[in-house]
């Protein structure tokens, strides 16, 4: 599986994952309790970063870096969720070793 092969979308209630085996993986906006960047070491050979969306109630939702859709949800988590760390997101795109980073938190 490619990265752009997962699609990432949402509205005003809903963040979806969509996989290319048809699996879907959703979290309401108002039930985000974390945003967290997961970072390996496995690049170029594989995905070396994942979004990890944390909702209440072991809801919650992964995607690769590269998704399509990623820019334009990572657009809305930094206008949407007060107090997103955009130097944490930086970081997190240079980073080549096994790494957790936490944008963001209710």
């Amino acid at each position: 599986m490619h990265e752009t092969e997962v699609n990432v979308s949402f509205d005003d209630e809903w963040i979806v994952i969509q996989r290319p085996d048809g699996t879907v993986e959703k979290v309401r906006w108002i039930d985000l309790k974390a945003i967290i960047i997961e970072t390996t070491d496995d690049g170029p050979f594989g995905p070396d970063l994942f979004w990890v969306l944390v909702g209440e109630n072991d809801t919650g939702c992964v995607f690769p870096g590269g998704a399509t859709g990623e820019s334009e949800i990572l657009e809305e988590m930094q206008k949407r969720l007060k107090g997103f760390d955009n130097e944490k997101f930086i970081e997190a795109m240079s980073s080549i070793q096994n790494n957790k980073f936490l944008l963001w938190s209710a």
